[in-house]
């Protein structure tokens, strides 16, 4: 990548998993239209993460990054913007007083309506349609007039993300996370689990520590009050993403303002195609799946092409390959950027590579299969002498029955009775919870 970057140099160049608009007319008078709407986030805000992540590829905090598979436009709604928030919240805050270790909470939220496919096709019945590729491409309902990508969806996502952000960030700040509510922040349907209790008990003795420092007059710092928090989604959408490109004023550097952080998926990360090309050019802090396929040749490249100068900050290895799979292929990747000197913040994507199908048809995940990755993940790490920096995760604060297995097991029979995702299954509050207890007694033991 040795030509000079603009906001729309990706345009020239190979693109994988992009919709076929049929009237671009009609495409290209939406983009005008976002171009014009103000962003969405600011390019200060990405610069904080930046410097937040550069503590986290030091080895002085953990990132949590966790939200929807994808966003959808009908369940939308405030409550479900809060409870997984607050699903977040009780994650950190088990991590950080567990752990001793400031937690970087990053949300798939506010953005991540796209979906990469195996196919551009489905078939049912004999009928073959468009895949559906996400509220923001078209509609999930398996009609031919549904399944036709409608460049409108992506102003409907735009004021969609709008809202989310100014939820999450008056929950944010507004009081919501004020660490004297912990208590309050359990959901009603894990009220009665194990993990509840284990919550509550943690909980207390965050309220006498808070009882202590109130004794002492250290009651005031802003940081028992309020939160940091970001938002992040993959970089699927390229045109959405070039109309949210802003010049800094105050530095003059590029940043993609429809996120704090934007990631490059399994099925992108072309060194030489249109989605490296465009991240490269924006300082925004960048994550990169990393999986079983992933040559240390190409992960090289990329990192050398996405952080040339070589930034700790600037880029995230999220790495997905599926239980049983990270020792098998993660230690070379390891050795081959510890061997280059690059500096990149390591994160495990327990989640895609565990996907399965049930008996009952549902696609699923295994519970166990995820905490076996992401206890193999740290495994590596440790034998490597490198630091294991970060979780993300698919999860929601919803009840639902998506993922088999955890502590109140669900069952392949039990699928039916919530499944809710768009696309992947997700881990429910409870499963979230108890893999939050788990990284914590981790990280104790590691930062030992």
């Amino acid at each position: 990548m040795t030509q000079p970057w603009s906001p729309d140099s990706w345009r020239a160049l190979p693109i994988q998993q992009q919709p076929v608009y049929p009237d671009a007319k009609r495409l290209n008078d939406v983009e005008r239209t976002l171009a014009g709407f103000p962003p969405l986030v600011f390019a200060g805000e990405a610069r904080e993460l930046r410097r937040q992540f550069a503590e986290v590829t030091h080895g002085r905090a953990f990132l949590l990054q966790g939200g929807d598979c994808a966003e959808s436009f009908a369940e939308f709604s405030a409550g479900k913007i809060r409870d997984t928030f607050k699903v977040l919240l009780q994650m950190a805050v088990v991590m950080t007083f567990a752990a001793g270790c400031p937690v970087v909470k990053v949300g798939r939220m506010a953005g991540q309506f796209a979906k990469p496919r195996s196919s551009g096709e489905e078939t049912q019945d004999g009928v073959t349609l468009p895949a559906y590729r996400g509220d923001i491409v078209n509609g999930i309902t398996f009609d031919e007039a549904n399944r036709v990508p409608d460049p409108q969806r992506l102003l409907q996502a735009y004021h969609q993300a709008t809202a989310t952000l100014n939820l999450l960030r008056a929950f944010a700040q507004g009081g919501f996370a004020d660490l004297h509510q912990v208590h309050k922040w359990n959901l009603d349907f894990i009220a009665n689990s194990a993990l509840a209790e284990r919550y509550h008990q943690l909980a207390d003795r965050i309220d006498e520590t808070l009882a202590f420092m109130r004794a002492c007059g250290l009651e005031s710092a802003p940081q028992l009050k309020e939160t940091s928090f970001f938002t992040a989604h993959e970089a699927l959408l390229l045109n959405y993403e070039e109309a949210f490109v802003r010049r800094d004023s105050l530095t003059g550097d590029w940043y993609d303002c429809s996120a704090h952080m934007l990631w490059i998926g399994d099925r992108t990360r072309q060194p030489d195609g249109a989605h490296v090309e465009f991240l490269r050019g924006v300082n925004n802090p960048i994550g990169v799946k990393v999986g079983p396929t992933t040559s240390t040749e190409d992960l090289i490249r990329l990192i050398d092409t996405l952080n040339p100068n070589n930034d700790p900050g600037r880029l995230n290895l999220i790495v997905r390959m599926g239980a049983n799979k990270v020792g098998d292929h993660l230690p070379r990747l390891i050795q081959a950027v510890q061997k280059e000197g690059r500096l990149v913040l390591w994160s495990s994507d327990p989640m895609h590579g565990n996907t399965i199908k049930a008996s009952s048809g549902y696609k699923t995940r295994d519970f166990a299969s995820v905490l076996s990755e992401v206890r193999e993940f740290f495994q590596v790490h440790q034998a490597e002498g490198s630091y294991a920096g970060g979780i993300h995760i698919e999860m929601t604060g919803q009840n639902v029955t998506e993922c088999i297995g955890g502590a109140r097991p669900i069952t392949e029979a039990g699928l039916c009775d919530r499944y809710h995702t768009h696309c992947d299954p997700r881990l429910n509050a409870d499963q979230s919870l108890e893999l939050a207890f788990m990284i914590a007694e981790t990280l104790k033991q590691v930062r030992r």
